[in-house]
């Protein structure tokens, strides 16, 4: 790495983390100087009394609250459209995200366009110009996606089977309020995949070919605290810090890949889940060993770093055996946590992996993965991980 090369930094965003923090969310709300709130969450926690809990703590400060939970998992545009319109309508001033990564993105979807004209899908690609949206807290029921830091949101059009990122300075959180205590009840299946979603994100950044300083320091020690603690996070739910490790890990790599973007896994989780409808932290979890395997020979040096940062004793193996030791590190951890490993499973067939490889060389993943890649090389990985 030469450090001496020109890279730019920016975070945006306020993070606050801290076991109990949920209960200064009114406080963050008057801080931004706002009074009438949208709760943007999910039926899911609707269901289990999350979002009346949050929008309680709003309405004991006399917020004006209006609650949005009609968010789907990979949200769809018509959800962000019908969001933006009932801001508008009602006049809010700030708009507050709970949950995972699809309340988060919609939440601050529905902002951008709650002070933007036309769809979003307008909006699609990076730094695409916009008005800034409404004031944004973000608060994460998930270690995963990041998006509470993260410059991206990431939407469906279901009906047209698309998927497309929306990314800048605008698509971001104001605050990141991070709550380990909101993520106890996760189901083990979703802290996998979230949790290996959060490694990727680490590790994609931490090899590929824009990595910088910074970034690197936040990817390194989000693999760190991922690699020590993802398991028990996941077979242990309720262990505070195991949960808190994971979190902070998730908002860490989200930091680190804003400035870099990510790989191969990422290119290709795109088309995957908008034709397959495959979860994305399910669909990360099948590519990621596989893409480390083709990537490894592009950079023996940090894949063997993944290995030390992952506990292996590498000192007496060769560059290319502690490589490969940080490859099978990372796919015994996606085996332990019972990630799903086939494509297959979820009803992709042999016909379609050169229509979404073409799809995926569209992604600005792949000119920063460590390794050059042409589709040929995607349909490769995609057959090995059926």
């Amino acid at each position: 790495m030469n450090y001496y090369k020109q890279f730019s930094f920016e975070l945006p965003t306020r993070i606050e983390f801290g076991v109990g923090l949920i209960e200064s969310l009114a406080e963050q709300v008057t801080g931004l100087e706002a009074q009438r709130v949208l709760l943007v969450s999910d039926p899911g926690l609707l269901a289990v009394g999350v979002v009346d809990r949050v929008s309680d703590i709003l309405l004991a400060a006399n917020l004006d609250v209006t609650v949005f939970t009609e968010v789907e998992p990979e949200p769809d545009a018509a959800g962000v459209m019908l969001g933006a319109k009932l801001c508008k309508d009602e006049g809010r001033d700030l708009v507050v995200g709970l949950g995972g990564g699809s309340a988060l993105d919609t939440a601050k979807s529905i902002a951008l366009m709650a002070k933007n004209e036309g769809h979003i899908r307008d909006f699609a690609g990076l730094n695409v110009p916009s008005a800034p949206g409404l004031p944004v807290i973000a608060v994460p029921t998930t270690a995963g996606t990041g998006s509470e830091c993260a410059v991206w949101s990431v939407i469906s059009e279901k009906s047209l089977n698309v998927k497309y990122g929306i990314g800048g300075r605008n698509m971001t959180a104001t605050v990141a309020l991070c709550d380990p205590s909101l993520l106890v009840s996760l189901p083990a299946r979703l802290t996998a995949g979230t949790g290996v979603d959060a490694l990727a994100h680490a590790l994609e950044s931490y090899v590929n070919k824009a990595t910088q300083p910074i970034s690197e320091a936040l990817s390194e020690k989000s693999m760190e605290l991922i690699a020590q603690s993802l398991r028990t996070a996941v077979y242990n739910g309720a262990d505070l810090q195991a949960r808190s490790e994971t979190l902070i890990a998730s908002t860490m790599a989200a930091c680190a890949f804003a400035p870099t973007r990510l790989g191969l896994a990422h290119a290709m989780a795109m088309p995957l889940g908008a034709k397959a409808k495959i979860p994305h932290g399910d669909v990360i979890s099948i590519l990621l060993p596989e893409v480390m395997r083709f990537n490894m020979v592009a950079n023996l040096d940090k894949f063997a770093r993944i290995a030390r940062i992952f506990g292996v004793d590498t000192r007496n193996l060769s560059k290319r055996e502690a490589a490969a030791a940080g490859v099978d590190a990372v796919a015994e951890l996606v085996s332990d946590i019972g990630a799903p490993n086939s494509l297959a499973a979820y009803g992709v067939a042999e016909t379609d992996l050169e229509e979404l490889a073409a799809e995926s060389m569209e992604s600005g993943n792949i000119e920063v993965n460590p390794r050059a890649t042409t589709a040929g090389d995607l349909v490769d990985i995609m057959r090995r991980c059926m």
